[in-house]
């Protein structure tokens, strides 16, 4: 099988703000919309791979904006959600969906083993080979470090409209999360969701799983909902207001 990647394809993960001396590595899963060119469109119109089936909008110009007000260092993957999802497990649930959100994806349709550990190779593996060596780079040493993943969710999901302007996810480690919920919820203006839209506890779910509860890292996702981050300088805006708590967040959770 030919390699999935060509020349002109975009590297599968980038990292922003290498250098950062913060004890925190920040992560976007679904930063870009990006297909490979032997892929085509995947058999998806432009406009539905621009909607938040085929990324999180607005996702990474917030992580980079984070990124450089905390001083923290922050991969962020390559391609789109719907070549292979960065925080599902490959060939799980949501892989590499046949139907997303009541859009069919013909490009994913009938996907053999092969096919899917090929998508895996280019796609996923790289970006979590990436994070794994920030985090032992980041805690030589033994110094303490917090996983934090950015994520953005859709403000309505099967005639459901979300009231969260953000939400927390976590599972059974409170050491960031519950002081990053009590810092958010200071602002009275800001409705705060405690695993909503989403619960971290979800089996499917790849990223925290695999980098921060081996490790023992306090963690959590933060979600931000995509009409409030529609403009690249809307998303840098909530980096902005976002920061002074997810600072204070991560001194409670290594102190």
């Amino acid at each position: 099988m030919q390699p999935l990647l060509g020349p002109d394809d975009p590297p599968p993960f980038s990292v922003h703000n290498l250098k950062g001396e913060a004890p925190l590595l920040l992560l976007c899963d679904h930063a870009a919309k990006a297909v490979p060119r032997s892929l085509g469109t995947l058999g998806v119109p432009e406009g539905e791979l621009s909607r938040h089936i085929g990324w999180d909008i607005g996702g990474l110009e917030a992580a980079q904006e984070l990124s450089t007000l905390l001083d923290a260092p922050l991969v962020a993957s390559g391609y789109s959600r719907l070549v292979i999802d960065c925080n599902r497990w490959p060939g799980g649930e949501g892989s590499t969906p046949e139907v997303s959100d009541g859009t069919p994806v013909p490009g994913n349709r009938g996907l053999t083993k092969e096919q899917i550990d090929t998508r895996a190779q280019a796609c996923f593996w790289p970006y979590h080979h990436e994070v794994d060596r920030q985090l032992d780079r980041m805690t030589v040493g033994g110094r303490k470090v917090c996983l934090l993943v950015v994520h953005s969710f859709t403000p309505e999901m099967k005639g459901f409209k979300r009231p969260w302007h953000v939400g927390v996810l976590w599972t059974d480690d409170p050491r960031l999360p519950h002081p990053l919920l009590a810092e958010l919820r200071r602002d009275p203006t800001l409705v705060v969701g405690d695993n909503e839209p989403y619960s971290a506890r979800a089996s499917y779910e790849y990223t925290l799983t695999a980098h921060a509860r081996p490790r023992a890292l306090p963690h959590c996702s933060l979600e931000v909902r995509q009409d409030l981050m529609a403009t690249p300088e809307a998303a840098r805006s909530w980096g902005r207001r976002l920061a002074p708590a997810i600072r204070t967040a991560v001194a409670a959770a290594l102190a």
